[in-house]
């Protein structure tokens, strides 16, 4: 532990502006573990039951995950032999972080619905959007960065989510593309990664600065402005991240929350966990809306990578 480069320390500071005294110190040891892989089985293709069984045969060593019916939990050292089954080829689970399944979850999508995934490279929330949806419906997945986009269309593909049409164009005109036209949107804004950093790989925080959170902030506030004009009245958004920086997050809410006054509300949020934390209503000099203390900061543990979820009705 003590060869490990230390997070940089304008990182450490923030954390320790963010999460209360008596949580940092576990919190902090969480940057220097070597996480297990988690994967999710793909309904789409397959039964839960029947590939457990197979993977189980096969020797891997598999953890149900309580909240999440055919998500697994395994060894990290078995993860490149998970790589090398059929099951992976064929498109019969898909690797993912578990924070980042709850946001579909959340989310909530109904077969048949028209929904929205707004910034969906490498396509692991899409392809869960589409099974929950049972392959009915309109699910329309947006990426500009033309190698994800082809990437995003890779794991469509593979994993049998033929309902998706999906859109390399930038996110911040889907407002004017598609006016009041979705049931429900999910954005996954792209963030500062912060969630990611490790001490394990120190080039994990080679982009980090104070500097690009200010930058991402400001694209982040026109994607959710963007995502919130494509929202059907009485429709609802998930918007979420994988940073911890409160302009990121809560800042982000409260200047729609501002923009948008009494067409918007921000609904509570319940998980089948406790390692969180409400959303902060002051940063620095700035106070936020109360509302946005509705939203919820999931704690980085063991097993599962920080995360940031908001949960919007347009009213």
């Amino acid at each position: 532990m003590s060869d490990l480069t230390p997070l940089p320390t304008e990182f450490s500071d923030r954390l320790a502006q963010i999460f209360p005294r008596e949580q940092l110190e576990t919190l902090l040891q969480t940057f220097a573990l070597q996480k297990p892989t988690t994967f999710r089985v793909n309904p789409l293709k397959t039964t839960v039951a029947e590939t457990q069984a197979e993977l189980e045969a096969a020797a891997f060593e598999l953890t149900p995950v309580s909240w999440y019916e055919g998500a697994f939990i395994l060894p990290n050292e078995q993860r490149r032999a998970l790589t090398e089954t059929a099951a992976f080829y064929d498109g019969r689970i898909y690797i993912q972080n578990l924070s980042s399944m709850l946001a579909p979850q959340l989310l909530a999508p109904q077969v048949g619905e028209e929904v929205l995934d707004l910034a969906a490279a490498p396509g692991g929330k899409t392809l869960q959007l589409a099974a929950m949806m049972a392959n009915e419906g309109y699910l329309a997945a947006v990426e500009p960065i033309k190698n994800r986009f082809f990437r995003l269309r890779g794991n469509l593909e593979q994993q049998g989510a033929t309902m998706v049409k999906t859109y390399m164009m930038d996110g911040r005109a889907a407002g004017r593309r598609w006016p009041q036209v979705f049931d429900r949107v999910l954005l996954d804004a792209p963030c500062s990664s912060e969630a990611r950093i490790t001490q394990l790989n120190p080039e994990s925080w080679t982009h980090w600065s104070s500097r690009k959170i200010k930058e991402t902030s400001r694209k982040q506030k026109k994607l959710l402005q963007a995502a919130l004009y494509a929202l059907k009245p009485g429709g609802t958004l998930v918007y979420c991240t994988c940073a911890f920086s409160p302009e990121e997050n809560e800042q982000i809410v409260d200047y729609q929350l501002q923009k948008f006054e009494d067409s918007i509300e921000v609904l509570p949020i319940e998980l089948p966990f406790d390692h969180t934390q409400r959303g902060i209503t002051h940063w620095g000099k700035k106070a936020y809306d109360p509302a946005v203390a509705r939203c919820v900061r999931i704690l980085p543990t063991a097993v599962m990578d920080g995360f940031f979820l908001c949960h919007l009705r347009k009213k």
